[in-house]
């Protein structure tokens, strides 16, 4: 069964027998919203968008798990940040309460993005502070309480829960230091160095991939923001992962359009979801 929050999000239900596994694919939402008035060009601010990524881990409800989606655009609202992750220079007035910047906001892609690409601002104003509450309402609040209810269901009925965190990344690194110009892996796994699910896992995760085919780095150079730290506590048996998947594995970067491989990828990504199944199963 699929749930809707117009314009917010979407979840379906498992369709088989429920499992104690969530998936959720926060930036691939293209809802973008009237109030969003945006001065970058919308070509450069869809390159933020994790195109197809809720489709090609589209087969999770078949298998027993939730799937929930994001309809808005991540450089509209980044529900993978913390709310005291905002860039002051974005807002038009001190912000009222204590804010942690992190590194990627010190970039210009915190909670809400103030650049659209290096060098080219997302916006030709200020926000209001009622502005930007009003986006954490609507969107990030919605957002975190589906998965959050999503996660406590299942652990309640089973004792135990695996989250899947869903990305997909550029195929280049475009920040600075080694990441910069450097060909990444097929497959990115993020546990914030084994501190959001057992290792086990992970590894599970990264053999079969690799079995598949597919180069898989872990940690590097992903492991993983806030949507895997608020619910990643594997000494409750709470177990959260981050998977980015390489872009050009599956689409055009530039222009999003799917490529001849999409199908052979989002197959390989369900058979790896049905091994999960079963693990999980064994688990419970």
């Amino acid at each position: 069964m699929r749930h809707e929050i117009p314009g917010v999000l979407y979840r379906i239900a498992p369709i088989s027998p429920p499992i104690p596994l969530v998936l959720d694919s926060p930036h691939s939402g293209t809802h973008y919203p009237a109030d969003f008035r945006h001065a970058a060009p919308l070509a450069l601010v869809r390159r933020a968008e994790d195109s197809h990524i809720d489709d090609i881990f589209g087969a999770a409800p078949e298998l027993g798990a939730t799937l929930i989606a994001a309809h808005f655009p991540r450089a509209y609202l980044d529900p993978n940040r913390a709310l005291s992750d905002i860039d002051p220079s974005l807002l038009d007035e001190p912000w009222p309460e204590p804010l942690a910047p992190g590194e990627k906001t010190k970039s210009g892609i915190g909670l809400i993005w103030r650049v659209a690409a290096p060098g080219v601002p997302m916006y030709d104003r200020k926000l209001s502070i009622a502005e930007t509450r009003s986006r954490i309402d609507r969107y990030w609040r919605p957002y975190h309480a589906e998965i959050e209810a999503a996660i406590e269901r299942a652990y309640g009925a089973h004792g135990a829960v695996w989250h899947i965190n869903c990305h997909s990344m550029k195929s280049v690194g475009d920040g600075r230091g080694k990441e910069k110009g450097r060909r990444r892996a097929d497959f990115v796994l993020g546990d914030r160095d084994g501190t959001t699910c057992d290792r086990g896992f992970t590894d599970f995760v990264a053999e079969r991939l690799r079995a598949k085919g597919y180069g898989v780095a872990v940690n590097d150079p992903y492991k993983g923001v806030e949507l895997v730290r608020l619910h990643g506590r594997p000494n409750e048996r709470r177990h959260s992962l981050q998977i980015e998947i390489n872009r050009g594995l599956y689409m055009d970067e530039d222009t999003a359009e799917r490529s001849a491989n999409y199908g052979r990828l989002r197959f390989d990504v369900s058979e790896l979801l049905r091994e999960v199944a079963e693990w999980v199963r064994g688990q419970v």
